[in-house]
Order: structure tokens, then sequence, then C-alpha cells
């Protein structure tokens, strides 16, 4: 049983041009709202929550309305041309405006820049969805956690594009920026991606290839036949389904904590330089990108559910040991490093498993639905945990932020548990999947 790694690497390119810009739109629309606009910090934490808010209610609904549509060119590649195109129109017009205002501030330009900031949050929610549902769409159930292994390695490769860019073209200290050539290079980048995946991805044609495999081998769908002759979900299936969806949003809720408030901690509590907590950050999204082909490798050979959950034990116990470290009176270390090394590693051993996990227990016809709940559950999560987390490192104190992250993790292993459905079924012989090997 053999991943068409080529044909999956083009698939990536939508998920590699959506981490392009999402690394560029965390890093600079906060610097246009402060240094161009005069926006305040908390205001402009409010508008920098809004894509998560907008992507709690229209990722699910995107992703569903793409499940069902039926075009000559497939289901999600209408939302993905579509989506890109309305996306770079408005990554023009944004930095067109922020330097308009510099060099001419009318309040009315700050009303067009909000205006195009949400057109383009809109426009980006349009393909996120379909594109992340492009992958099990065109992969067969028994090799998708390979495959969202390698469309996590080609987000990492985008974010990556970003950080070099901005390392070479913003060199100078306290100034404020032209930031329109860098949005002409993502916005470039995300045009010639999606082309790229168009013109080499057949995507009916392969969808049909997937289905026919599917009907051959029943045993891989988890869905019966209602009195209306309808695919519907056995009770112990929604329970799975629910405590499996209950997981992403504790394991979010615990990592996401850590990631967004680290750079505070570290220099508080570790006394920490802010480029060595940087450094730390790095560490693990670099642990993280050279494991996701190997732990593709390993939840193929020993299970989703097994590998998701050895994930959690590491991390949580990677968390547990840095808050005794700090309790300890402990301050910078290279031993951190190792740490953190360990947290990208098991990062990546729930990260890879657990979208694959949520689409195994759905009809191909729901992959778009069933991604938006992966996307529902995460993002409720990362929108909660900040404001939660923040209170108690407020009016507690910055030791709680790994004790309330171990525990949080810990308590996705007891859900997880639970969950019986949407693992790895044995590997078939070779020749029954030759078919899904051969080159587009």
């Amino acid at each position: 049983m053999k991943l068409n790694q080529k044909r999956t690497y083009l698939i990536g390119l939508a998920f590699m041009s959506i981490c392009a810009f999402w690394q560029m739109y965390d890093n600079v629309i906060p610097l246009m709202l402060r240094d161009t606009f005069g926006v305040n910090d908390t205001v402009s934490g409010f508008i920098m929550a809004a894509d998560n808010v907008l992507a709690l209610f229209l990722l699910p609904l995107l992703g569903t309305l793409s499940d069902k549509v039926d075009t000559p060119i497939g289901r999600r590649m209408p939302f993905i041309l579509g989506g890109t195109g309305l996306a770079v129109i408005a990554m023009i017009v944004l930095p067109l405006v922020d330097n308009a205002y510099f060099a001419n501030p009318r309040s009315y330009l700050l009303v067009v820049f909000i205006a195009v900031l949400g057109f383009l949050l809109l426009s980006m929610a349009c393909y996120r969805s379909p594109a992340v549902a492009l992958m099990p769409d065109l992969t067969p159930k028994p090799l998708r956690s390979k495959g969202n292994a390698v469309i996590n390695l080609m987000g990492a490769v985008g974010g990556i594009l970003y950080l070099l860019l901005s390392t070479f073209m913003f060199t100078e200290k306290n100034v404020r920026y032209d930031y329109l050539p860098i949005f002409l290079i993502i916005a470039g980048i995300m045009v010639v991606s999606v082309l790229v995946l168009f013109l080499t991805v057949k995507e009916k044609k392969v969808a049909a290839e997937v289905k026919a495999f599917d009907e051959a081998h029943p045993e891989y769908d988890l869905t019966v036949k209602d009195e209306h002759k309808s695919a519907i979900l056995p009770r112990p299936v929604k329970r799975s389904l629910g405590f499996i969806l209950a997981s992403i949003a504790l394991w979010f809720t615990g990592y996401n904590a850590v990631t967004t408030a680290f750079s505070r901690y570290a220099t508080r509590e570790w006394e920490m330089s802010l480029s060595s907590a940087n450094l730390c950050l790095t560490i693990a999204t670099a642990g993280a990108i050279v494991s996701y082909i190997p732990i593709g490798m390993i939840s193929s050979r020993i299970g989703r559910k097994r590998t998701i959950m050895i994930g959690i034990i590491g991390i949580t116990t990677a968390f547990a040991t840095a808050a005794i470290y700090t309790l300890g009176g402990g301050k910078f270390s290279p031993f951190l490093y190792v740490l953190f090394v360990l947290i990208g590693f098991s990062w990546a051993a729930i990260n890879v498993n657990s979208l694959p996990m949520v689409v195994e227990m759905c009809r191909d016809s729901d992959v778009g639905k069933f991604t938006g709940l992966y996307y529902t559950f995460s993002m409720t999560a990362q929108i909660i945990t900040p404001i939660l987390s923040g209170w108690l490192l407020d009016h507690v104190g910055y030791w709680t932020l790994f004790p309330y992250s171990a525990i949080f993790l810990a308590l996705s292993f007891m859900t997880m548990i639970f969950v019986r459905h949407g693992d790895n079924k044995p590997a078939l012989p070779a020749s029954k999947l030759e078919a899904f090997d051969v080159e587009d």
C-alpha cells in the first residue's frame, strides 16, 4: 500500500499557500494597525481575533457547501480558485490603503481598511475548508495519515517561505515599512501554487478513482443505511466522533495557551531573552517538521489512536516537566531546547492523525462538513484559551501556564480512551492499491 507522493505534494500546494498567507497576516497586520493607524493593543487584539471568530462559523458552512456542489472541475476546486482570486485582489488593495493613510491620514481610510480586511478574511474562509478537504477526497482512507503528514509539511514550508522573505526584506529597526512588496510576493506564491494544483491534479478524475476503491472495500465505511436508504452514523460511531472532537478542543486549549503566552512567560519566569524564547518555539516547530513524514509512517503501522496517545503522553510530560522546572526556580538552560524538541515531535504525532480520524467517520460526500467540524472545535479552543489562561496569568501568576496546559492535555488523553472508531484498518495487500501510486 503506497501513497502517491507526487500527487499528495501537489495537493499540499493549496495548504502551503494558506499557511504562507496566515504567517504574513499574523505578523504584518498588527504592525499596520499600530504603526499606521495608531490602534491600541486592545482594539488590535479584537481585530486579530476576528479571523478565528469568522472561521468558527464560516469554515463548517463552506465545507458543507463544497460537499454539495458538483462542477466539471470538481467539488473543492471552484472554492479554491475563487477564494484565491478574491483574496489576491484584497491583498493588493490592503497595503495601498495602508500607504494612503500614512501619507494623508483620513478617517474614512481606516473604515476602508477594516472593510477590505473583512473581505480578505471572508475570501480566505471560502477555500480553507475545501482546500483541507481535498486531501481526504483524493486519498484512500488507509493512506490519509501519511497524506496528512505531507499536507502539514507543505503548510510548514509555506510559513517558512514568508519568514525567510521577511528576514531579508525587513532588516531596519524602528521604521514604518511599505508592505506592498511582501503582499505582492505572497499573493504571487498563492496564485502560482493554486494554478499548479489546478493544472496537475484532476480532482474529478481522482475522486472517482477513490470512490470506486471505497465501493470495492465497504469494510472502510463506518456508516449504515437507515429506513430511507440514507447513510447515517451508528450511535457508537457518533459517540467516538463526540469524544475525538472533545479531545481536539482540549489539546488545542492546552497547546495554544503555551504558544500564545510563551514569549512573555519565558522572559519573566526563566529570565530568557526574547530571541532565546523565540528559538524555543522555532525548535519545537522544527521538531514537528522533521517528524511529520516519520509520524505518518509510524501511525500507518501502529494506528492513529495509539500514535495520538503517545503524542499526548509526550507533550503532557514536557509541560509537566516545565512546570516543575519553574516551581524549582529554574532559569534559562539548554535543557529547555531538548524539552521543546519533545514538544514538537509530540504535537506532530497528534496533529498528523487527528483530522484523518475525524473524516474517517464520515461518508465521502461529507468530508467538507466534517473538516469544518474539526475546525469548529479547534478554533473554539483557540478563541477561549488566550482569555482563560490570560486571566490566570494576571490574577494567579505566570507559574500557572504549564500546569494549566498539562491538565488540558491530560484531559484529552482521558477522552481519547473512549474513541473506538476512525483508526487505521490493517493494511491491504499492495496490489489492491497499486492504482493509487501511479503518476498523474
